[in-house]
């Protein structure tokens, strides 16, 4: 689990791999005479160091607590530097920015006839992949170098570089205004949750159209198809309209396998959007789709081209291991998904550096329900309460509450009556505080306290009554967010049927094969 209150000098150093140390150790021998340098030696103790330990620094000798700051900040910047002279040659960013640099150094030389020369070919590379924001840094460049120096190299090329810094300063002002439109969704999400109401509808309707209305589709490139597919998503998502989530998510992995370059180019950006794809068609349970886009994004992922660093492998695997448990949970085969249950705590720890707590808590959650998925109600509730007991959560209301809800649904197949009364009290207190609770949830509770006092003669009856009421609640656009966390209405069946819940969503999947 990331724990951004480390040493930021401590994680850097334990984020390198072999390889990129290696490189450091020779770097820094050609900064210094000696090896035994103060920042060598302070590398050293850090990378053998478990922990960041302030004291251990300190006893080594090597420092004087005083100097110990501007010690660390030289070592921090020293191996940015190390990196950045070892960056893989196929980066087109750094390449590009390389040229850039090489066309300023001939620039500050008055070599004008080169530095332009470097800089048009610069130019062309980056419009070809898409990078117009450097495209256009460039075309001011070489505006600067056009009004010093008369170069006499093409006739009318201060008209020329006026209509491409026109164009490329349009075009750059539209992927801006439709990524500030998606960052703001995304702070609406943050801020106030999924639309609860008709009224909160119109808003998020009102407001996506008033900042798209001017803006046509048909005059996009590649950045702006991006950035509007990305902020529709986020309208989608908002208004819980699944369907335009899908329609949305689809375009955006389109766009990229129809112009392939740019996966490997923006690798990022290419598996967030199979991600939310992914998500979309867990919402809407399209099982051949979903199982179709997930073999194929593990297949992008394992091209030799995809590119591979920290922070790609640690979305590649988030993205692929909770779908992959998301489709077990949505075919309801919890016992064939249990082989993925320590592959995914092993690989937590991998990634701890670069996992924030609420991914960490969703997979949690998810093994949670494919123990409950097998009748593995105690392994259940252990993962539950690293939940229910995790103070930094804030954010996620909703998480903590279906937590705390599967865990008492968890005691009560246990038949620990005690436990049950606790967990009641200490979730309906919970509840009480919430903002963003949904009839699904306030059900689920009456539901569990009066199940104590209900006859064991009635029982079936009152399973019977409810799952028609949670039926019922599953209609309603804005509740039905609320089943893809707990899926109550299968397990009230079970009841009433007598047989395992999974066997109960099995059957469903087959039924609903999409």
């Amino acid at each position: 689990m990331a724990n951004h209150q480390k040493d930021f000098l401590f994680v850097l150093i334990k984020s390198l791999s072999k390889s990129e140390k290696r490189q450091f150790k020779i770097f820094a021998s050609r900064l210094e005479t000696s090896s035994n340098t103060k920042f060598i030696e302070l590398f050293n103790i850090l990378d053998k160091s478990e922990s960041y330990d302030e004291k251990l620094i300190l006893k080594s000798g090597i420092i004087k607590k005083v100097q110990l700051s501007n010690l660390k900040s030289y070592l921090y910047k020293q191996i940015l530097v190390s990196i950045r002279l070892n960056i893989p040659s196929q980066n087109i960013r750094y390449q590009l920015r390389e040229q850039i640099d090489f066309a300023t150094i001939l620039y500050n030389k008055g070599l004008y006839k080169q530095s332009l020369k470097i800089l048009d070919k610069t130019k062309t590379q980056a419009i070809e992949n898409d990078e117009k924001l450097m495209a256009y840094e460039i075309v001011e460049f070489e505006k600067l170098i056009e009004s010093q120096y008369i170069t006499r190299s093409i006739q009318g090329r201060a008209d020329e570089l006026v209509i491409q810094a026109k164009e490329l300063n349009y075009q750059n002002t539209i992927s801006s205004k439709l990524s500030n439109l998606s960052l703001q969704l995304y702070g609406i999400m943050l801020k106030t949750g999924y639309v609860k109401s008709d009224e909160e509808y119109t808003y998020i309707d009102d407001y996506f159209n008033k900042h798209i209305s001017k803006l046509d589709e048909n005059k996009f490139g590649f950045r702006e198809k991006y950035w509007f597919y990305n902020a529709s998503l986020w309208r989608s998502f908002l208004v819980q309209d699944f369907l335009g989530s899908y329609k949305f998510a689809s375009k955006w992995v389109r766009l990229f396998y129809d112009n392939s370059n740019m996966i490997f180019l923006n690798p990022v950006f290419f598996l967030k959007g199979n991600n939310y794809l992914l998500e979309s068609l867990y919402m809407l349970k399209y099982q051949t789709k979903f199982k179709k886009y997930l073999t194929l994004l593990e297949e992008t992922i394992k091209d030799p081209r995809f590119p591979s660093n920290d922070n790609i492998a640690s979305l590649a695997f988030l993205y692929t291991y909770n779908n992959k448990l998301n489709y077990h949970i949505m075919e309801g085969t919890f016992a064939e998904s249990e082989y993925l249950i320590p592959e995914i705590l092993s690989k937590l720890k991998t990634h701890n550096e670069h996992l924030d707590e609420h991914h960490e808590m969703l997979f949690f959650y998810k093994i949670a329900s494919i123990y409950f998925g097998v009748g593995k109600y105690n392994e259940s509730i252990f993962y539950l309460e690293k939940i229910i007991n995790n103070k930094n959560l804030s954010m996620r209301e909703d998480l903590m509450c279906f937590a705390r809800i599967l865990c008492l649904i968890a005691h009560y197949e246990l038949g620990k009556d005690f436990y049950l009364e606790t967990q009641l009290k200490n979730t309906y207190k919970f509840l009480i505080k919430m903002n963003d609770l949904h009839e699904v949830q306030k059900e689920i509770i009456r539901f569990l306290r009066n199940l104590n006092s209900i006859y064991p003669s009635d029982i079936k009856k009152e399973f019977i009554k409810m799952k028609e009421r949670f039926v019922e609640l599953e209609q309603n656009t804005y509740e039905k967010r609320a089943f893809l966390y707990l899926d109550i209405i299968s397990w009230l069946e079970s009841k009433i049927e007598n047989r395992k819940i999974s066997d109960i969503i099995k059957e469903k999947a087959k039924r609903s094969n999409r």
